[in-house]
């Protein structure tokens, strides 16, 4: 039996054994809350490098979640690395990724003609869906943190137009040698967001249960006033509540608010912008 196959094993055991709390019981906890119920969870994996003991893969696990009369899938990526004994056992732990610098714009003003666009909420999702789990080539992914790239190229191809370059610290912009740190970065990007008079901005709204899809979250999970982590609008559940995609952690179908995640804390803070309008 090979590592992989071993690997399997493992997480059907772990997925059906009544004794030890269940590896997903965060995001079981967080839908029950919500009056929704996981009825169904399926795990599969890719390897991604392998030494004599030990394996990094890829774990992609999709929940069928029952809300209210309708059902819909819910699917999410970690990485892994597992250390497997000559005895089989093993220890398995998540690959924590590393932060990007948080690197705030200072240029948010143009000083140049910027057309104004009409926002194709449905390309934006449409994208968003298409490249959830895989990068597109056209662009340049970051293996470490690629969630702002991802909604940045959602939010293109919803038609924003990009402005700034070659200055990276001013607008909003991508090319093949380099581009804005509003593309990248979090914490620029969420700042641009609120600060851009022209092209791609972001009107701030009060409530979650007020955005459209296509509409973009941003997560301070800290509380410490440096922004970590962007997702895109993608459906809404019963409650008029946003599911959400991201990349770093893949995500597709996810409740908003992130807590079960491992990165989220009590202090988390959000902020909800609508993209589009003025």
């Amino acid at each position: 039996m090979n590592k992989m196959e071993t690997l399997h094993q493992y997480w059907q055991k772990k997925c059906t054994n009544k004794k030890e709390p269940h590896p997903f019981f965060r995001k079981i906890d967080l839908h029950k809350r919500r009056d929704k119920h996981v009825k169904e969870i399926g795990v599969s994996g890719r390897k991604m490098s392998e030494t004599t003991d030990e394996i990094d893969y890829q774990l992609h696990i999709k929940f069928l979640i029952q809300d209210q009369e309708t059902y819909y899938h819910e699917e999410e990526v970690e990485t892994h690395r597992a250390f497997i004994d000559h005895q089989k056992r093993i220890h398995d732990r998540v690959i924590t990724r590393q932060k990007i610098e948080n690197i705030r714009p200072v240029h948010v003003t143009s000083y140049e003609e910027v057309p104004r666009f009409s926002y194709d909420r449905r390309k934006a999702v449409q994208y968003a869906e298409r490249w959830w789990n895989n990068a597109n080539p056209t662009y340049r992914y970051f293996e470490d943190n690629d969630c702002t790239n991802y909604i940045s190229q959602c939010l293109r191809a919803g038609g924003a137009p990009m402005w700034g370059a070659p200055n990276r610290s001013r607008g909003w912009w991508y090319n093949d040698e380099s581009w804005s740190y509003s593309w990248s970065v979090a914490n620029a990007f969420r700042w641009y967001l609120s600060g851009s008079n022209v092209g791609l901005k972001g009107k701030e709204l009060d409530h979650a249960s007020d955005l459209l899809p296509g509409d973009v979250i941003c997560y301070d999970f800290q509380g410490d006033g440096r922004w970590d982590h962007n997702t895109i609008v993608v459906a809404k559940d019963h409650e008029n509540m946003p599911l959400v995609n991201a990349h770093t952690n893949n995500s597709r179908h996810r409740y908003w608010t992130y807590e079960d995640s491992a990165a989220w804390t009590p202090e988390c803070e959000y902020r909800f912008f609508r993209i589009g309008e003025e």
